[in-house]
């Protein structure tokens, strides 16, 4: 197949520098003009502040990768300017599974004019994360049903259909009236690292096997170490959001229930979002847990605002997702009246680097693969092969003994043979 992008200036595809700042924040910020998906609308705003982090990206990247798990952005560039931007990120402690965040492309240069010229800028942005992340496994997206463009460069880089997520939001109004109901989880508990066993049980449970395999979930992924809490503090301040986490212990079975992660928005300049996972077995805890989430969401508000004052940002609503593999929690938003504002697909890949040969095989000698038998020097001397040699001298002499004797024995019976002959004169002779 023959490439659209022209080939007078090679397209080089690099790390983000802090030279790329400006030419990120005009694209990001055409995309989030014409973006109509909140959820990507929420990714590009976080892209925007790529100035304000990139300092702090670049000290995080002299630590040990076990320390910090964060994002990269790669960029295309081609006659000085940038095409195009894939952001990706590390799914769990260990780095085997990494998410693309969101790939951008510059439909105004003249040199993406082409749909071809674009797929073909956004798949070398793909593979150029498929082949130099090499930790990676398996990697996942998230795509939009309707974005018939990302669904065929997706498929086209071997990215396969997972699951279907459906995006929730409960309104303002309904927001207040689940905030009037009683949750009545008296063993709602916060979350701590000491829990991270439990929070890992609870993953394990609350999705297929399949997911179960591609996400590689770990114990340590669901502990938060000084710096993450440090960098996370940090992101919350500048997107002006709070994080209210806790979990419903079951005591007799000594195992965690349920779980959310709210992320409220202080100023009301964007949705609440909330992460919600429930054991297959506890289906009645939605309810629950949804009004408990609807109260911290109104107690942040009037106690930061007042009472007023919260009626009127209390606008925003709450954001929850859900997967066509949970049918009792589409069953509920919809009983309680939710929208559903998005569907999506959740898509995976798996990926296998090749070692490369340090020589080609077709142009080894027999002499050069049995150089590697070969000692690197003389072997020295020591006990055992001193009592080897030893005993292999005196089997030669026992040896040659033998010898001796066999040949001595067969001359003495030679001798006995001949003087045993008695004399016979000839018939008819003188004597």
């Amino acid at each position: 197949m023959t490439s659209s992008v022209p080939d007078n200036e090679q397209l080089i595809v690099r790390p983000l520098q802090h030279r790329d700042v400006d030419a990120i924040n005009a694209l990001v910020s055409e995309y989030v003009a014409k973006e109509t998906s909140k959820r990507l609308i929420t990714i590009d705003r976080e892209l925007e502040q790529v100035g304000s982090w990139y300092g702090l990206k670049r000290f995080l990247g002299l630590l040990p990768s076990s320390y910090y798990h964060g994002w990269r952005v790669y960029v295309a560039q081609q006659l000085e300017e940038v095409l195009g931007l894939i952001q990706v990120s590390a799914l769990n402690s260990t780095n085997s599974t990494w998410r693309v965040e969101r790939v951008l492309l510059n439909s105004n240069s003249p040199q993406l004019e082409l749909l071809k010229t674009q797929k073909e800028i956004g798949s070398q942005l793909l593979r150029y994360c498929l082949q130099n992340i090499w930790e990676a496994r398996t990697w996942m997206l998230e795509v939009n049903v309707n974005e018939k463009n990302h669904l065929a460069l997706y498929r086209e880089n071997g990215f396969q259909p997972l699951a279907q997520m459906t995006y929730w939001q409960i309104s303002s109004e309904l927001i207040a009236q689940l905030a009037q109901q009683d949750p009545d989880l008296p063993n709602f508990l916060p979350i701590s690292n000491v829990d991270a066993p439990l929070l890992y049980q609870l993953d394990c449970v609350s999705m297929p096997p399949l997911l179960r395999q591609v996400f590689d979930r770990h114990v340590e992924d669901f502990k938060t170490s000084l710096l993450q809490n440090a960098v996370s503090q940090i992101r919350h301040w500048l997107n002006g959001t709070d994080v209210v986490s806790g979990y419903v212990f079951e005591p007799q079975r000594k195992a965690a229930i349920g779980y959310f992660r709210l992320e409220s928005s202080k100023d009301g300049s964007r949705p609440h979002r909330a992460q919600l996972t429930v054991n297959p077995a506890y289906t009645w805890l939605y309810p629950k847990l949804t009004a408990q989430m609807a109260q911290i969401v109104q107690k942040s508000l009037e106690k930061k605002h007042g009472l007023a004052d919260s009626e009127q940002l209390n606008s925003q609503p709450l954001e929850i997702v859900s997967a066509d593999y949970q049918p009792e929690r589409e069953e509920y938003f919809n009983k309680i009246g939710a929208n559903a504002v998005e569907h999506t697909l959740l898509m995976s890949r798996s990926v296998w680097h090749k070692i490369k040969e340090a020589k080609p095989l077709e142009g080894l000698q027999l002499s050069d693969v049995l150089q590697g038998f070969k000692p690197a020097r003389a072997p020295i001397p020591s006990r055992i092969s001193w009592l080897k040699s030893f005993s292999s001298s005196f089997q030669n002499i026992v040896r040659q003994k033998n010898i001796f004797s066999s040949k001595s024995s067969q001359l003495v019976t030679i001798e006995k043979n001949n003087s045993g002959e008695s004399f016979k004169p000839p018939s008819g002779g003188l004597v």
